[in-house]
């Protein structure tokens, strides 16, 4: 290690700010996880900003969304895999297969004693492996100009290297130095390794990178993806025991160390899984990233097959970057001479990268709000708008072709009916609190616009109008991969309905509530246990292709056939291609997000390098549509960083025809942008659930409606100008667009934005704006002779008993019959088995999704996938047909991700369930015979009973409800993850009354389990009993006859927080306070 003046120089050199120490490092190096931090990122892109910016910072990490699924990295680690292998990949069919070797490292994080071994090891493995260090730095006399001729000798080193028998190269910049200058390990990463590809030589080495510039997540993303095998950050290192001796860690300097490989590791493997991508070997070399602000032929030369859609930055201006940093370090600033540069990505600090939300900016806002003072409106306008002197956001670069002729503004459509079109962004209860969601719904409700649930489900008693005739019901829904509360009441009180497939502020990841904030009433909404963290799984569960996105648009449109259904995407490179794949999929509404959406918790690394600014995939959907002729049926929504007029006008004339608003109405409420939701600290009580902050929430309905007409207000004075009556004429009229070329920006002079301002050919009667409805098909359904034949049991509560056939093509049967109970009667439903269906054959998908209580299901026969999502109090029943020989218990009678999402209710199954059985249960009660891998994950409720053999990973992310398995195997303690459950033998039995599960389930809130924590054998018994009486199965009868023996080969899956919850309740029950019932 060097001294501090020499370790602060190098910081300098390859661009370290005290944000990195602070809000990286040092946690990284404490706690061994990805640093959480909250709200969006309202800085410049990279190409953008007056800083000198890592060339990591110009490349967004890509994401799937729809047309494959990310993975789970949190519940699913098993199937991922984080080794590396170094070492030349030979042709496994060539004659020497067989006789090549390569370094298996366990994941690509390197020590500096690791480096060692590897530069050494020709000593240690014969002559199997060949080490040669190549520098990666220049002569500072050289300046700029010496980047592209030092890039071009790397090359052609690296390339004599290979040659000469040497199989790995390091590539390292541990030479700079006052008179060496650091290429930018990316760049020089990526350029050796595209010239090795095209030499043909690649295959024949291994690619290790020693670089002082790589210390956050991203950074090491971005070098796996252009090819980099193992990464030795060792400034990172250094910096660490820095930190480590400054703030007195308990640590020693290889526990550090260890946390931080590990918080790297846990951080790729997130990216990683964000792709859908398992394995550290597919993702290396993988390049799936886009590019923004850098110009294409830099690109192709150098990150050849990336995709651009903004010209920007070339090899000039990377250059002079890397220039400017070395000469903070060397130079004779004495602003720099004893301190790092302060950074200010991530708050916002003196002297530090510009934000648009400023104490100016956001002082503004709110004194406009609460005195109804369009001139303070105007002033804060103008600060967001005026981005001459300070470039914050794509459309800052764009102008206005006014009309020849402006038109009055009196013939202007009014401001109540421009904000019919707006939103307000999709905020969950329990990241923010009830005060605030509640103030945003009535202020939606009154001025006709549409206010967001989130993925936290909505209070029942927001459903009904309060005295006074406002509103505090959400007009959209959301339903999100964890779904959250998601039931057919839920959703037939809804407007729209919003399929969260990705979110701005952290696409290809699930929501995050922190366990601080999930209180007794947050869990009770989400049917959750209290006190637990809450991460949804990055896929939905029952979406991994297009055709599932349909099926679900088809079960939603179901259970509410009133509704929209709304498809949420975020923004990057081919987010048009899958729009067009939604319009067909047959969804009324799509949102196109950017990446500076907000969010209530989310890692750091996400919140700026994931997904694009919205301009980019607004304008690529708009023209894919356009193109197919698809634009007419969907409505396009835009939202993430939207704050003025002027933000709108540009949306609609790129392509939107509403707009979604989240930070600006949290801000005109009262947020002040400390940017520390993810605490529960919030100081004005919007982003809390503590109860004494909560009390100083003073936001008014008034204050957002406010904001909301100065916005359209301000649309209205510039359609005027461009000769607009209506938004409608306005949309996708992107001709109306110039850009103002950056000429005195010393990085941005290059950016084009040809590519977004496009406008596609059209033929004659295209439609450029949503101006048709979506054909569902819904009269085809069975559901609708179900309807008509339960006619009595809906007006009159009379029991109706229904028999028919059914076949694979009669999809999400039972669903818009619940949809009609719940309009009626709400989550309680009817009385049990009001509304008794008995079928036969074989179901399609989705049979029995979100069935309510009252009605119950029989199948004799088998089906599809998604039997049971979103259960909402009803029964199903399915079994094989009399006389069929199979074993049933061998043998799979339901498909995959049955019961997902369920909230109550019950289902037996005589026979197999698929993958992912009772996956995000939340409290239905079922009984099947056996299930496939990933059984029970991330259940929070309910009881399950597994009456056979499972798969791998059961119980996976398991922290509420409790399962029951058989276990005829005796493997099942392997098969099962076990990292946050107890595996229990059942308890003798228990004589009291008290808390005694009930043999039937007293109420759609009561599932009539009774005291979880006692009653274990009572309860199972209770459970295959029901599973007799309603399939008849033989296994069950076979356990029943030899109960005591039977019982001795059950384990009880026991999660250790819901057991500490259940406690906690018991005590407090006990000290004499009174708990919910529901």
């Amino acid at each position: 290690t060097q001294d501090a003046k020499g370790l602060l120089r190098d910081q300098q050199a390859f661009g370290y700010t005290q944000e990195d120490l602070n809000f990286f490092l040092e946690p990284m190096g404490r706690d061994g996880d990805d640093p959480v931090g909250s709200m969006g990122t309202d800085t410049p892109i990279a190409v953008l900003s007056n800083k000198s910016k890592l060339l990591f910072h110009y490349f967004k990490q890509n994401f799937a969304q729809v047309t494959n699924p990310p993975i789970d990295p949190i519940r699913e680690e098993l199937v991922m895999s984080l080794v590396s292998m170094i070492g030349p990949r030979p042709n496994l069919l060539g004659r020497q297969a067989g006789h090549h070797y390569r370094l298996e490292v366990a994941q690509p994080i390197l020590t500096n004693e690791d480096l060692a071994k590897i530069r050494g090891i020709k000593a240690l493995a014969g002559d199997a492996f060949r080490t040669q260090t190549l520098d990666a730095t220049w002569a500072a006399k050289d300046g700029a100009d010496g980047l592209a001729p030092a890039l071009d000798k790397l090359c052609s080193a690296a390339t004599e290297a290979v040659l000469a028998g040497h199989n790995i190269l390091v590539l390292s910049d541990r030479a700079v130095s006052a008179d060496r200058i650091a290429i930018p390990s990316l760049l020089a990463t990526a350029a050796v390794h595209h010239h090795l590809i095209r030499q043909g030589l690649r295959t024949s080495t291994g690619l290790v990178v020693e670089t002082g510039e790589a210390r956050q997540v991203h950074h090491f993303c971005v070098l796996a993806g252009y090819g980099a095998e193992a990464v030795n950050p060792y400034l990172a290192f250094e910096t660490l025991e820095q930190i480590r001796q400054r703030v007195d860690m308990k640590l020693k300097p290889y526990e550090v160390q260890k946390n931080f490989i590990k918080a790297v590791g846990k951080g790729v493997m997130k990216v990683m899984s964000k792709m859908g991508i398992s394995t550290y070997q597919s993702y290396c070399g993988a390049q799936i990233f886009d590019a923004v602000g850098l110009s294409t032929s830099f690109v192709e030369k150098y990150f050849t097959g990336t995709a651009t859609t903004i010209e920007g930055a070339g090899i000039a201006e990377i250059a002079a970057e890397a220039v400017q940093r070395h000469q903070a370090a060397f130079g004779d600033n004495p602003i720099y001479r004893d301190l790092l540069d302060v950074g200010g990505d991530y708050a916002l600090r003196l002297r530090g990268e510009d934000h648009a939300w400023t104490p100016e900016s956001v002082s503004n806002l709110q004194h406009a709000v609460r005195g109804n003072s369009a001139d303070r409106y105007k002033e804060f306008a103008k600060t967001i708008n005026d981005q001459s002197r300070r470039l914050l956001t794509i459309r800052g670069l764009m102008e206005f072709k006014f009309a020849d002729q402006a038109i009055p503004l009196e013939e202007v459509e009014p401001a109540s009916e421009i904000v019919k079109r707006f939103a307000t962004g999709a905020m969950s209860f329990g990241s923010i609190s009830r005060e605030a969601h509640t103030t945003l719904a009535i202020a939606m409700n009154r001025i006709g616009g549409r206010s967001n649930t989130g993925e936290g489900g909505e209070e029942a008693d927001r459903f009904k109008p309060l005295p006074n005739g406002d509103s505090m019901r959400s007009a959209i829904k959301q339903v999100a991969s964890g779904r959250f509360g998601v039931t057919a009441e839920y959703l037939v009180n809804a407007d729209d309905i919003q399929i969260k497939m990705a979110q701005g502020a952290k696409p290809g990841e699930g929501g995050q509530l922190p366990g601080h904030k999930v209180d007794k009433n947050i869990a009770r909404v989400r049917h959750s246990t209290p006190g637990v963290g809450l991460i949804s799984p990055p896929p939905h569960h029952d979406i991994y292709s297009i055709e599932d996105l349909a099926q679900l648009i088809h079960d939603l449109k179901n259970v509410n056939k009133r509704a929209r259904i709304s498809v949420k995407l975020v923004s990057e490179v081919g987010v048009g291609t899958v729009a067009a794949g939604v319009s067909k999929a047959r969804a009324d509404h799509v949102t196109i997000s950017g990446y500076e959406g907000g969010t209530g918790a989310s890692p750091l690394t996400s919140l700026t390098h994931a997904g694009s600014p919205w301009e980019i995939g607004l304008a690529e959907t708009q023209q894919t549509l356009v193109l197919n002729g698809l634009r007419g049926r969907i409505a396009v929504q835009v939202d993430g960083g939207l704050r003025t007029g002027r933000d709108v006008v540009i949306g609609a004339l790129l392509g939107a025809d509403e707009f979604g608003f989240a930070t600006a109405p949290l801000i005109a409420a009262g947020c002040v942008m400390m940017r520390k939701c993810h605490l529960n600290t919030c100081p004005v009580g919007i982003a809390t659930q503590d109860p004494v902050l909560r009390a100083r929430f003073t936001g008014m309905p008034e204050h957002v409606i406010n904001y909301f007409f100065f916005v359209a207000e301000e649309m209205r004075e510039l359609m005027a100008k461009l000769g607009f009556r209506t938004v409608d004429e306005m949309v996708g009229r992107v001709d109306r667009l110039n850009m103002r070329p950056a000429i005195d920006h010393w990085k941005a002079k290059g950016v084009d934005l040809s590519r977004i301002l496009y406008q596609p050919k059209l033929v004659e009667g295209a439609a450029i704006h949503h101006s048709e409805s979506q054909d569902h098909g819904l009269d085809q359904i069975l559901d609708v002779d179900l309807i008509a034949a339960s006619k009595d049991a809906l007006e009159k509560q009379q029991p109706v008993r229904i028999e028919r056939s059914i076949i694979n093509l009669n999809r999400t049967t039972g669903a818009m019959l619940s949809g009609e109970v719940a309009k009626l009667y709400g989550h309680a439903g009817l009385p049990e088995d009001t509304i008794s269906i008995a079928f036969k054959g074989t179901a399609g998908g989705s049979f029995g999704a979100f069935l309510a209580r009252g009605v119950s299901l029989e199948l004799t026969g088998d089906a599809n996938d998604y039997v049971g999502k979103g259960l909402s109090g009803g029964r199903i029943a399915v079994k094989p047909p009399a006389g069929v020989a199979r074993d049933p218990s061998a043998n799979i009678i339901v498909g995959n991700t049955v019961l997902y999402g369920a909230i109550a209710g019950e289902a037996y199954f005589e026979g197999v369930a698929g993958e992912r059985f009772a996956v995000r249960n939340s409290g239905a009660v079922t009984v099947a015979e056996g299930c496939g891998d990933h059984g029970c994950e991330y259940m929070t409720g309910g009881v399950v009973v597994v009456l056979g053999a499972t798969g791998r990973n059961f119980a996976a992310g398991m922290s509420g409800g409790i399962a029951y398995v058989y276990d005829v195997n005796g493997n099942f303690r392997d098969m099962c993850n076990k990292s946050i459950v107890d595996l229990e033998a059942i308890g003798p039995a228990d004589d009291s009354e008290d808390g005694r599960p009930k043999q039937r389930a007293p109420s759609a809130f009561d599932n009539g389990m009774g005291d979880m924590l006692r009653f274990d054998a009572e309860r199972l018994r209770i459970l295959v009993e029901r599973h007799l009486l309603m399939t008849g199965s033989a296994r069950a009868r076979a356990l029943l006859e030899d109960w005591d023996n039977a019982l001795s080969r059950f384990v009880k899956v026991m999660p250790r927080d819901y057991r500490r919850a259940l406690l906690d309740l018991k005590a407090e029950q006990a000290g004499g306070v009174a708990v919910a019932a529901e």
